[in-house]
């Protein structure tokens, strides 16, 4: 690995993301392998990098948007790939699974008549006065503790709503398509997706009692990506829900899903070159060419603990990594065991690094992003 990640800093320099879609692909179709029953709609915002979009739409993946630009991204691939001439039915391949849309957007999604989310009677409105041709998924706030991404302080109808959010729907004239939840990004308590599952559930044969042809069932992200020993596995989790759909909806809905960091969080590498060492109050510093405003910034909005592995050897101490911008702020992490005696020049690798990553870089500094190359 050594010599393969040398060669490509030769050709490339650094900072360097590699990008291993073999990998997207085998996580792919172990999510499809695990849950046969569940239609995959990749979370655009992970990583919305082009060639994963392509490499995912050649695997049979959907996408689940949460703005226009994402929205326009995908629908032009559609039309690319499966050379569409004028607007189409987009279901099976979008949903736009962000519960609050400015007016603007839902103007302008309004023509390809869109699966859109909501959680709130403010928002029916406004779909209802700007997006009239949309179908609508009701998101539910469920349990999210323990998850590296809480999601609902910010997201989801509480479920005692739902009956009178799904019944003011269809009495402004709208057909809500079925619900959804989200139990947070990287769910590692696998209890949480049971809870919801049955929440989901109990909502959904009292609507379809009252006569509300509810068709889809949402059961969002947070699937857990293997970044240590301790993540408990994905295929356990396949078989609890695999398991409880089979026991709590009936075979003739739709399930669908939102991974987002499950396909591409392992399949990246980042290679960072050391800039400046210096030693602070006895600790040791390295200074490297990337840092929290580019892609390590899944430090501060993931909520992400870096990992860092070197090529030179040496007794390992408690060193600090930060970042090359003139911010104090760019910290990446100030406890990390690296040996002390590597110098300027020598180089740094992160693995698991593709999710939330150069999808929030920015160029602070004027600094750029890192290059970007595909294995």
């Amino acid at each position: 690995m050594k010599n393969k990640f040398l060669k490509l800093i030769k050709r490339h320099g650094t900072p360097l993301f590699i990008l291993d879609h073999g990998k997207i692909r085998e996580n792919y179709r172990m999510f499809k392998e695990n849950l046969p029953r569940v239609q995959c709609y990749y979370a655009v915002k992970a990583n919305s990098h082009p060639e994963i979009i392509r490499t995912l739409f050649q695997e049979g993946s959907s996408f689940d948007v949460a703005s226009y630009n994402e929205f326009k991204q995908i629908y032009g691939y559609i039309k690319h790939f499966e050379k569409k001439d004028k607007d189409f039915y987009i279901w099976d391949k979008i949903i736009f699974s962000n519960t609050i849309k400015d007016r603007d957007t839902l103007r302008k999604i309004r023509r390809y008549k869109p699966l859109v989310t909501y959680d709130n009677l403010d928002e029916l409105m406004k779909i209802k006065e700007h997006c009239d041709a949309a179908g609508l998924v009701l998101r539910l706030k469920v349990p999210d503790s323990g998850s590296q991404v809480e999601m609902s302080s910010k997201f989801g109808a509480e479920p005692g709503d739902a009956d009178h959010l799904i019944g003011q729907a269809f009495d402004a004239g709208l057909v809500v398509e079925g619900l959804s939840f989200h139990v947070g990004s990287q769910c590692t308590h696998f209890d949480n997706y049971a809870a919801a599952l049955a929440i989901t559930s109990d909502i959904f044969h009292a609507a379809r009692k009252k006569g509300f042809p509810l068709k889809i069932v949402d059961i969002g992200g947070g699937f857990p990506v293997p970044y240590d020993a301790q993540v408990p596995k994905f295929e356990e989790l396949a078989k609890l829900i695999n398991a409880e759909c089979q026991r709590l909806f009936p075979e003739d809905i739709e399930i669908i899903a939102e991974p987002g960091r499950f396909m591409v969080a392992n399949a990246a590498v980042l290679i960072t070159e050391i800039i400046g060492k210096a030693r602070r109050e006895g600790k040791v510093f390295y200074y490297i060419n990337d840092g929290v405003y580019h892609t390590f910034s899944g430090v501060v909005y993931d909520h992400w603990v870096p990992n860092f592995h070197s090529f030179g050897r040496g007794k390992k101490e408690v060193c600090a990594v930060v970042g090359p911008t003139c911010d104090s702020f760019d910290k990446v992490s100030l406890a990390v065991q690296l040996p002390g005696n590597l110098k300027i020049g020598d180089y740094l690798y992160t693995e698991n690094i593709g999710a939330y990553s150069i999808a929030s870089s920015t160029k602070f500094n004027g600094f750029e992003g890192a290059r970007i190359i595909h294995i």
